[in-house]
């Protein structure tokens, strides 16, 4: 399995980690708490997807810059810092793709395109999803926190053309009832916009194994084999 990792110059230095597949990309996964995700690329490999690239952001070592570069905030939950995270925004949505295309050639539409997280990355996922649909066709959303929730009307929806809301692949553990219900009330908001959304649930505490076992299935759904 190869990755490749480099530290671009955001918040003093950052690293990103790319999972490179055997063959020619034909689709791409950004993803935050990238050191995690990117080390995935096995269980596509084992899955025939040879084709598919993961690029990921690492996250800081601090959990509470983590939790405040990756979630926006909802009105009545945590208080965020929203400069913090529209800095990470810009990081992760101009300077990391920026990388990708200079490094290794990869710029995909949308409809090849997906973006990914688990725990507060998986607040990442949806909320770069859904502010740059341009960018992402897909959101692979894995037990989410509760920090960033469906406000009453989704980003850009007033100005969206019927059925453009990015796809949406959720999956949660029946052993994490606060994560499962985030996941299900998300599955909801954006399946009642008229979004294209699958919500599984497996049996699995948080941070078991069965995100990445979920990985290339998610992967299949949005890109097929």
């Amino acid at each position: 399995m190869s990755l490749v990792t480099e530290t671009l110059d955001y918040d003093g230095g950052r690293q990103v980690t790319a999972y490179v597949p055997p063959a020619p990309p034909s689709a791409i996964v950004f993803a935050g708490d990238g050191q995690l995700i990117t080390s995935w690329g096995d269980v596509l490999e084992a899955a025939g997807q040879s084709r598919t690239m993961i690029i990921g952001a690492h996250r800081p070592d601090d959990e509470t810059l983590r939790l405040h570069e990756y979630s926006p905030g909802s009105p009545g939950a945590f208080a965020f810092d929203p400069e913090r995270f529209a800095a990470h925004e810009r990081f992760f949505t101009h300077d990391v793709p920026r990388w990708a295309r200079s490094r290794f050639g990869v710029a995909l539409p949308a409809g090849r395109t997906a973006v990914c997280g688990v725990s507060a990355s998986a607040e990442l996922a949806l909320a770069m999803g859904l502010r740059h649909p341009g960018m992402y066709g897909a959101i692979f959303c894995a037990s989410p926190g509760a920090g960033y929730r469906p406000p009453a009307v989704l980003p850009g929806a007033g100005c969206r053309p019927p059925g453009t809301l990015p796809r949406a692949y959720f999956v949660a553990g029946l052993q994490e009832p606060f994560f499962r219900e985030n996941a299900i009330r998300w599955a909801d908001a954006l399946r009642h916009a008229g979004a294209d959304v699958v919500m599984t649930e497996r049996a699995g505490s948080h941070g078991d194994a069965f995100w990445k076992q979920e990985f290339p299935l998610m992967t299949a759904w949005a890109f097929g084999r």
